[in-house]
């Protein structure tokens, strides 16, 4: 990565979230405008970094030029939409020399754009953010074995903050995930679990029985779950039965059914 790049990066570091206005980053003194949006745009471009955009100037389209001339109903624009629309026919505005209160000027400018009566004529970056993937990138991807002493220690202090939060961030996860798939789940949780998939999946109380299979594997071995349906079915509180037009399903949903000697094999849990 170039260094300016690597240096526009980590100068976000320093900021709240990792976002902060355009205007507070300055990878290198003295460096233009132009060369510090062109960095920006390359990042966006590799998914590090994402940017809002701030409209600076707009103009009527040829559609919106068509809407005035023909003298449509003007009903169908608010007041202050063909008050824009008009500003911009006399040629390319900021949006403050439009005369639209400044609490409602954006919307209005973006349903004129939206409606293609207007196009903007010039934009800029407003606010710029570190996005995940920067941050992987800087804590698992990046390396460099240049020796220039081009970072400053505030830079090197605020990436190892990153890394000091990205290591407990993903330290925490795991244990609790390693925990919960130790954990087998009980008769009650399996049940719950059932009417859950089955909201989700909107299977109207007739729940194929690989649903269930994919939810709770590998905590629950195929024999462990086969075992707790038959419990739950003996308590009264689901009811199994078997598959009768196979066209539907594929045959790895049908042998996640539970096989029987006689018949086929028990493929919906029905809820009362």
């Amino acid at each position: 990565m170039d260094l300016k790049h690597l240096k526009f990066i980590l100068k976000l570091l320093g900021y709240k979230n990792y976002r902060v206005s355009i205007n507070k980053i300055q990878p290198e003194h003295g460096m233009k405008v132009s060369e510090r949006d062109e960095i920006c745009y390359r990042l966006c471009d590799q998914g590090l970094v994402e940017f809002t955009r701030e409209v600076t100037k707009i103009n009527i389209s040829a559609q919106g030029k068509s809407f005035l001339d023909s003298k449509k109903d003007s009903n169908s624009l608010t007041s202050e939409e063909l008050k824009v629309l008009k500003a911009t026919a006399r040629g390319a505005i900021s949006p403050g020399a439009t005369g639209i209160m400044p609490s409602y000027r954006e919307a209005v400018i973006t349903d004129l754009l939206d409606q293609d009566l207007i196009k903007v004529v010039a934009q800029k970056i407003k606010e710029v953010w570190l996005t995940e993937k920067g941050k992987q990138f800087l804590c698992q991807e990046y390396s460099s074995h240049s020796t220039a002493k081009e970072i400053s220690l505030k830079m090197l202090s605020d990436y190892l903050q990153l890394m000091r939060t990205n290591y407990n961030q993903e330290k925490k996860p795991l244990f609790s995930g390693d925990s919960k798939k130790k954990q087998k789940p009980n008769d009650d949780q399996i049940l719950a679990e059932i009417w859950s998939l089955d909201n989700r999946h909107g299977t109207d109380k007739y729940l194929p029985i690989f649903h269930l299979r994919e939810k709770l594997q590998p905590r629950l071995s195929r024999e462990e779950l086969d075992q707790a349906l038959y419990r739950l079915e003996r308590n009264h509180q689901i009811e199994l039965s078997s598959l009768q037009e196979v066209r539907s399903y594929t045959p790895e949903q049908i042998e996640a059914g539970i096989p029987q000697n006689i018949g086929g094999c028990l493929f919906f849990i029905i809820l009362d």
